[in-house]
């Protein structure tokens, strides 16, 4: 199982110039392999081979005056650029004809040098090395100081060096665990749980624990709104407006990794004291475009959720998802019956046939547990056929999943 593992970098004022010129170098491959396959395209011809523009746009444009400057960078780096436009290629490909899971998405598009989030990759052929005084040593960078929040399992296979909105630079390493490994590392456990996600509590579980939601966004609503409206005020162009953009996404980065941090230690905890989980397959998209707009994406349902994914597959555990039209919240977990649709202010409710009184999340959640069939008889037996473990989907190629901020 591939892993990614985040840590924060520090170049000095040379290193960073160094790599604004890496990733200007990559920007320009990637958007010259994009327009050499769009001419391509229009002119009815066959597609390029990669070997073809390797040879093209990185060999040959070397010798050019108009491209001697690609020579000043690794060339690994312009290797996977030209790597990277074969995959957005592919993907493009196969969600065109439905062998690709998840939203159709479009063509690649041309990078912009305006773009507040660049990136930059290099392999193993590219002779980086973490050197003995724990810094990251890059071709044609020099050694740049890392901030080692934790120890890497194994040897990484590759680094990529990403700079986000805020100026932030970032060492992203690829590593393979072993399952039998990560596995071992997670106390045995019988436990199972249901969990039910929701706005006024993030997650009410099937044994009547209740987790507040923190609300992230909102309680840094005010100071996002002051600088917001600093931004908008300054002129288009000018060096204040760059410092007013920089302002704003450092206050949406301390959100993010807030929100990041929270579901990483919510995740891991249930994680490691459970050994079956079921949650509800929500429509995250649908809900998202309803007034609870706002709320929906603060609590970060999908983020939560693939986590304890990824955790479930990584450490032996099982995670189960059930139908999002399972009749969780209208469904009496006493004698099953079904007793109807009910508005959302409605927190109690009394079975109108056994008499039983529920609060409306916790019914919910154990009848997650019950539906996933996590839920335990008298008897010792399942209530409802065995869990089937998750599996697992593809990484998107944007934010940072995986092992990217663990707790």
């Amino acid at each position: 199982m591939q892993l990614r593992y985040l840590f924060r970098v520090y170049p000095d004022t040379g290193q960073q110039r160094a790599l604004a010129q890496a990733f200007g170098c990559a920007r320009v491959v990637f958007n010259d392999a994009v327009r050499a396959r769009e001419d391509a395209r229009k002119a009815g011809a066959a597609f390029p081979t990669a070997a073809e523009l390797s040879t093209r746009l990185i060999t040959q444009a070397k010798q050019t005056t108009a491209r001697s400057w690609l020579g000043e960078v690794s060339a690994v780096v312009l290797q996977q650029s030209l790597r990277d436009v074969e995959t957005a290629y592919r993907n493009f490909f196969a969600s065109l004809k439905g062998t690709r899971k998840g939203p159709r998405i479009g063509a690649p598009r041309f990078k912009s040098r305006k773009d507040t989030r660049q990136s930059i990759r290099f392999t193993a052929n590219a002779r980086w090395k973490i050197t003995g005084s724990g810094r990251l040593n890059l071709p044609k960078i020099g050694a740049v100081k890392v901030k080692w929040s934790r120890t890497l399992p194994t040897t990484p296979t590759s680094v990529t060096v990403i700079k986000d909105a805020a100026g932030r630079f970032f060492a992203s390493f690829v590593i393979d665990t072993d399952p039998q490994t990560d596995a071992g590392r997670m106390p045995d456990t019988d436990q199972t749980i249901g969990i039910d996600l929701g706005l006024t509590h993030f997650a009410v579980l099937s044994d009547g624990t209740k987790i507040d939601s923190p609300r992230f966004l909102r309680r840094a609503e005010k100071k996002l709104k002051k600088a917001q409206r600093e931004l908008s005020r300054k002129r288009k162009g000018s060096k204040n407006r760059e410092k007013g953009r920089l302002k704003v996404a450092r206050a949406h980065v301390k959100v993010t990794d807030a929100r990041h941090e929270f579901h990483h230690q919510l995740s891991t905890k249930l994680i490691s004291e459970n050994q079956g989980i079921a949650v509800e397959d929500l429509a995250v998209a649908g809900l998202a475009r309803t007034r609870l707009a706002k709320s929906v994406h603060d609590a970060g349902w999908s983020s939560f959720v693939n986590m304890l994914q990824y955790k479930a597959e990584r450490y032996g555990r099982t995670l189960v998802k059930i139908g999002r039209f399972t009749p969780t919240s209208q469904t009496c977990s006493t004698c099953g019956v079904k007793d109807g649709p009910k508005p959302l202010n409605i927190r109690e409710w009394t079975c109108a046939a056994c008499g039983a009184v529920h609060d409306r999340d916790h019914n919910a959640a154990k009848n997650v547990k019950t539906a996933a069939g996590l839920a335990v008889s008298a008897c010792g037996a399942p209530v409802r056929p065995g869990a089937i473990p998750a599996q697992r989907e593809e990484t998107g190629s944007h934010g940072f999943p995986t092992e990217a901020r663990a707790a």
